[in-house]
C-alpha cells in the first residue's frame, strides 16, 4: 500500500480524501493557493505544498506545478478529487511517466469517456440510446444558431471538457443559442483550458439519475445502485438521494449492467459515474460518464456501507476489488443537501466574505464511511471553519450535509432538523431555500424533475410563508423564551426578590405579518401559552438567553429555532422561513402600531451588481436605448457568467463601471432616465 498520498484539489473533497487516507494509515500531501494559505484541507494534511497565485489556472489546474509538488513531497500517489485535474488525460500522462500512481482510470478512458462529444460516439456505437444532438466541434455563434434550428429548440450547449454545471446553457431561441454559445466558451476555457462547444437536444421534463460504477485492473465491475439528482439549479445540482423514489428494481438493474458494460468497454478502473436523463415511462437515455469520484458520492456510501476513495486508492494499488455484484446490498435512505454560499433572494448569486459563525449540526459520533449505519445518520463533508474566508476564485460550495435513515421520510425529517441546527453567518447562504424544499409537497412524494426549481420558483425564491398553525406554534415558543429572557435580566439587575411581579404573563407576539394576544402561565415543566381565541400551546425547552439555537418542544412536537436576539424580540430561522418576531407588552404593542413603516429607498432606476464580482463586458452606451431583456452587462463570479438585463424599456444616462472592474454588491453600475 502507498505511504504518502498528495491531493491535487482543495475544499471539502480534499478533506474527505484525507480523512480515509488517514483511516488506512497513509500520510497526505495537501496543495494550496495564496487563498487557501489558511484552509481547512492544508491545515488536516500531514505536509502541504504552495503552488501559486489564487486563479486555478495559476495554481490548481497547471500540470508543471502540481508535478513539483509531487516530486518535492515524494508522494507515491495521486487522488484529483473532483474538478480541477480529475479529468484531465495530460495529467494522468504526467504522472504515469513520472512513475506515480493515479487514483483515478487510466489515461485511455479518460479520453474516451472524460470527453463528452466522444463519449457519445462511444456510446451510440455500443448500441446506448442516447439524446439527439451534433457531436462535432462548433467553430463560431452563427453555426451555433444553424445546429440548433436543425436539432430544434430547446436545445443544451455545453463544454465537451466541462462539469459541475460549467460551460452550460440552454437556448429556447436564436438570440440565446448565440448568447450562450460564447459564455459556454468564455466558462470553459476559464475552467477546464478547453473551449469546444457541443450541442444537444434538451429534453422537458427529464428525471437525471446516475448509476455509480467501480471497476478494477483486473476485469471486474460492479455498480452500487443509483443517485436521484433531478433537484437542479443552473445544471449544477443541488440536492441528491439515494436510491431514487422513482426506479424499479428491473430499471435498477438494467441501468446497473448498462453502465458496467460501458466501463469496461472502455478498460474503465477506479469509480466512475454513468448519468442518464430517464423519463417517465422509465426510458434511459445516455448522458456522458464522469471519469472521477462524484460530489455527492456520500449518499451512495451511506446506503451500501462502502466506502468509495478506499475502494479508489485500493484499486489504484493494483488490488482486486473485495467486493461482488451480489455483496452490493441498498440499506435504507440517504440525502444530500449543498450548502451554497449564494444568496437565494437574489436569484441565487454567489457570495463571499467572512465566516463570522459557522457552526454545523453535530455528526453523528458512530458513524464512518465503510459501515452501514445501524440509526439515524448526520454527516457534513465541509472544507471550512468559523472565521475563514469565503473566496470569489472558487466554486461557492460550503459543505455536503447529509442524513441517512431506515427509510425516506426518516431521513428527509433528520434532514429538515440538521438544517435548522445550521448555524451559517457572515456571508448569504441558500440553508432557507433548501429547509424549503425538503418541505415542498412534490419532494416530499419523490414527484420531481430537473425542471423543479424553474417550475415552483418561477420569479425566483423569495423565501418560506409558513401556514398559520405553524405561526402560532413559533409565536408561543417565542413568547416563552421572551419571559425566560425577561426573568434572566431582572435578576441581573438586582431585583431577585421581585422578579415575578416584573415580568407579567400578558403579551403580544408579532410574526409575518400576524399578530397575536397570548397569556403565559409557566410552572416547573414548561409554560402553558392561551390565544386570545381560546387556544392553548403547551411549550418547554432548555433554551436559555444567549443560546444560538432553541430546541423547543410545542404541544409535544420538536422545534428548532435559529435564534438571534433583536431589540424587543428575536429573529428566527426555521423550516426555511426567517422571521423576525416581536414580542411586547399590551402597552408597547399599542405603540408600535402607531410608528410609520419605514420604506426602502428607490433603486429602480438604478442597475446594481447583485454580487461580488467582476465586469467581463458592459453592453450599452451612455445614452442608448434599451428595451426590457436586452443584455446590458457580463458579471463574472466564482468561475459564472452572469448576464444583467434590462427589466424595463429606459434610456441608458450613466455608467459607473467599465470591463475590468471590481464589484460589491449593490454597486450601481448604470443608471437611467
Amino acid at each position: 500500500m502507498f505511504d504518502k498520498i498528495l491531493i491535487a484539489n482543495r475544499g471539502e473533497i480534499a478533506c474527505r480524501v484525507i480523512k480515509t487516507a488517514r483511516k488506512m494509515g497513509i500520510s497526505t500531501v495537501a496543495i494550496y493557493s495564496d487563498a487557501d494559505a489558511k484552509a481547512l484541507h492544508v491545515q488536516m494534511a500531514d505536509e502541504a505544498v504552495h503552488i501559486g497565485p489564487p486563479p486555478a489556472n495559476q495554481s490548481y489546474i497547471v500540470i508543471d506545478k502540481v508535478m513539483e509538488a509531487i516530486k518535492s513531497s515524494g508522494a507515491q500517489a495521486v487522488h484529483p478529487g473532483y474538478g480541477f485535474l480529475s479529468e484531465n488525460a495530460k495529467f494522468a500522462e504526467a504522472l504515469e511517466a513520472a512513475g506515480v500512481a493515479f487514483v483515478g482510470p487510466p489515461k485511455g478512458a479518460i479520453e474516451k469517456m472524460g470527453d463528452k462529444i466522444t463519449s457519445k460516439k462511444i456510446a451510440q456505437e455500443a448500441g446506448v440510446s442516447t439524446v439527439p444532438g451534433y457531436m462535432g466541434l462548433i467553430e463560431d455563434a452563427d453555426e451555433a444558431v444553424k445546429i440548433s434550428n436543425e436539432i430544434g429548440y430547446p436545445v443544451m450547449l455545453k463544454a465537451s471538457a466541462g462539469g459541475g454545471g460549467k460551460g452550460m446553457r440552454i437556448a429556447w431561441n436564436d438570440e440565446e443559442a448565440r448568447e450562450g454559445f460564447q459564455s459556454s466558451k468564455n466558462e470553459a476555457a476559464n475552467s477546464f483550458g478547453d473551449d469546444r462547444i457541443f450541442i444537444e437536444k434538451f429534453v422537458t421534463q427529464p428525471r437525471h439519475i446516475e448509476i455509480q460504477v467501480l471497476c478494477d485492473a483486473h476485469g471486474n465491475g460492479i455498480y452500487l445502485g443509483e443517485r436521484e439528482c433531478s433537484i437542479q439549479r443552473r445544471n449544477q445540482k443541488v440536492v441528491e438521494e439515494a436510491p431514487s423514489p422513482f426506479l424499479d428494481e428491473a430499471t435498477r438493474r438494467a441501468m446497473g449492467e448498462q453502465s458496467v458494460a460501458l466501463a469496461k468497454a472502455v478498460g474503465y478502473t477506479s469509480a466512475g459515474t454513468v448519468e442518464f436523463i430517464v423519463d417517465g415511462s422509465k426510458n434511459f437515455y445516455f448522458l456522458e460518464m464522469n471519469t472521477r469520484l462524484q460530489v455527492e458520492h456520500p449518499v451512495t456510501e451511506l446506503i451500501t456501507g462502502v466506502d468509495l476513495v478506499e475502494q479508489m486508492i485500493r484499486v489504484a494499488n493494483g488490488e482486486p476489488l473485495s467486493l461482488s455484484q451480489d455483496d452490493v446490498k441498498l440499506h435504507g435512505w440517504a440525502i444530500e443537501n449543498r450548502l451554497y454560499a449564494e444568496d437565494p433572494y437574489r436569484g441565487f448569486l454567489p457570495s463571499i466574505g467572512r465566516l463570522t459563525r459557522y457552526r454545523p449540526p453535530a455528526e453523528s459520533p458512530d458513524y464512518q464511511p465503510g459501515v452501514v449505519p445501524q440509526a439515524p445518520v448526520v454527516r457534513n463533508d465541509t472544507g471550512v471553519y468559523e472565521g475563514g474566508e469565503i473566496s470569489m476564485y472558487y466554486d461557492p460550495m460550503i459543505a455536503k450535509l447529509c442524513t441517512w435513515g431506515p427509510d425516506r421520510a426518516t431521513a428527509i425529517e433528520a434532514m429538515r432538523v440538521a438544517l435548522d441546527r445550521f448555524e451559517v453567518e457572515g456571508i448569504g447562504h441558500n440553508l432557507p431555500f433548501l429547509a424549503a424544499v425538503m418541505d415542498h409537497p412534490k419532494f416530499v412524494n419523490g414527484n420531481m424533475t430537473t425542471a423543479f426549481i424553474e417550475e415552483e420558483y418561477p420569479d425566483g425564491f423569495e423565501g418560506v410563508t409558513l401556514a398559520e398553525a405553524d405561526l402560532r406554534r413559533v409565536a408561543a415558543a417565542c413568547a416563552a423564551m421572551h419571559r425566560v429572557a425577561e426573568i434572566r435580566r431582572t435578576r441581573i439587575s438586582g431585583r431577585m426578590d421581585n422578579h415575578e411581579r416584573k415580568v407579567g404573563t400578558d403579551w403580544n407576539v408579532t410574526v409575518q405579518g400576524q399578530s397575536y394576544d397570548v397569556t403565559i402561565a409557566a410552572d416547573h415543566d414548561g409554560s402553558t401559552v392561551t390565544f386570545d381565541d381560546g387556544g392553548t400551546l403547551r411549550v418547554s425547552g432548555d433554551w436559555t438567553p444567549g443560546d444560538a439555537i432553541a430546541d423547543m418542544v410545542v404541544d409535544g412536537g420538536a422545534l428548532v429555532l435559529k435564534v438571534g436576539k433583536v431589540s424587543g424580540g428575536f429573529n428566527i430561522r426555521t423550516r426555511g422561513a426567517e422571521l423576525k418576531v416581536h414580542v411586547r407588552t399590551p402597552r408597547q404593542a399599542e405603540l408600535a402600531r402607531l410608528m410609520p413603516e419605514k420604506l426602502p429607498p428607490d433603486t429602480s432606476k438604478m442597475l446594481l451588481c447583485p454580487m461580488p464580482g467582476l465586469v467581463v463586458k458592459v453592453d450599452v452606451e451612455e445614452g442608448q436605448e434599451v428595451q426590457e431583456g436586452q443584455a446590458l452587462c457580463t458579471i463574472e463570479a466564482m468561475k459564472m457568467e452572469n448576464i444583467l438585463r434590462a427589466e424595463k424599456k429606459g434610456t441608458v444616462s450613466k455608467i459607473n463601471a467599465g470591463a475590468g472592474d471590481s464589484l460589491a454588491v449593490d454597486d450601481v453600475i448604470m443608471e437611467f432616465e
